[in-house]
């Protein structure tokens, strides 16, 4: 594609999107686009189609989707499934008929089945069934990685989804009530780091996770960007695990807590491993950038600069 080729980024402001968006604008592309939820609501098909056929992208980026962790989707699986079906499919069909060029459609390694072997390769998506606790949002995701899919089988056409692991980095959401378990352990460590008070987590701290800086993934879609990969679906992590203990152990040192961690077993663990097999990927020529410890580092200090937007407002 060239540097001039219009790509709309469909969710630009959140952390995904606006990666995306440093990392094409990094690599000299000029003609991005993006609308905030008040300008474009993308449950909203006619709103969709009328302003794909205005803009007439060449590329669309699929950042956009309802998020949250495990609370936020026991809590709420409705719009977990509603919402993020209506914004996926608007979205691929608009692409479709008004004929985008390429489109990329980003989902998350919890389409996989909870016991699927470990690490996770593409083809065991529905081998098998899925955690309950995001199952909401795992069969949005897989309805769109399967309509991206269809189109590529039924048309030729470029669709491909990449689906990360567990991302983390700047722009992440702070907010306890809804957010996933690094930057909740952020925020956590660093509100009781002057205390040294102790930190209460979910769970047994035993289960696994891998985890990927969001601006190894924006890399990743540049590269989505600038090839046509021969097949539909990809897996984007880093290839190595913890366990959400070590991980806390981690954050807790790099923030400077002293205090002890209490875990809390009558709460989930969710999926007990989640490693995802990225070989495809980094077949094709991908690699992930930042270690765990200098990810969490940089995660922190973006924190650390915006922490006055959390003691206000739930972002």
């Amino acid at each position: 594609m060239a540097t001039t080729s219009k790509i709309y980024i469909a969710g630009h402001r959140g952390m995904v999107g606006s990666a995306i968006w440093r990392a094409l604008t990094a690599q000299g592309y000029t003609n991005l686009i993006g609308r905030t939820s008040a300008e474009l609501d993308l449950r909203n098909q006619q709103a969709v189609n009328a302003f794909i056929a205005a803009e007439q992208p060449d590329i669309i980026i699929d950042a956009a989707a309802k998020v949250g962790g495990i609370l936020a989707n026991n809590n709420f699986p409705y719009p977990f499934l509603m919402e993020n079906l209506q914004i996926q499919n608007n979205l691929i069909d608009a692409a479709h008929h008004l004929d985008v060029k390429k489109f990329i459609f980003l989902g998350s390694s919890c389409i996989y089945p909870k016991f699927a072997p470990q690490p996770l390769k593409e083809e065991y998506l529905l081998t098998d069934s899925l955690e309950p606790t995001n199952e909401w949002y795992a069969i949005a995701k897989i309805a769109g990685v399967k309509a991206c899919e269809a189109i590529r089988k039924q048309f030729g056409k470029d669709f491909v989804s990449l689906m990360p692991t567990n991302l983390y980095g700047p722009h992440d959401n702070f907010d306890l009530e809804s957010s996933h378990v690094m930057p909740a352990m952020i925020r956590k460590f660093h509100e009781a780091k002057d205390t040294s008070s102790p930190v209460g987590l979910w769970g047994s701290g035993t289960p696994m996770r891998e985890f990927l800086h969001v601006d190894d993934l924006a890399q990743a879609v540049l590269f989505a960007v600038n090839n046509v990969l021969p097949e539909h679906l990809y897996n984007v992590g880093t290839g190595t695990d913890v366990t959400i203990k070590t991980l806390a152990e981690t954050i807790q040192k790099i923030v400077g807590h002293k205090g002890s961690i209490v875990w809390d077993s009558t709460k989930p663990d969710g999926t007990p491993r989640k490693l995802m097999d990225s070989s495809k990927l980094r077949a094709l020529g991908w690699e992930p950038k930042y270690s765990l410890e200098k990810g969490i580092e940089d995660a922190y200090h973006w924190f650390q600069s915006h922490q006055e937007d959390y003691k206000t407002l739930k972002l």
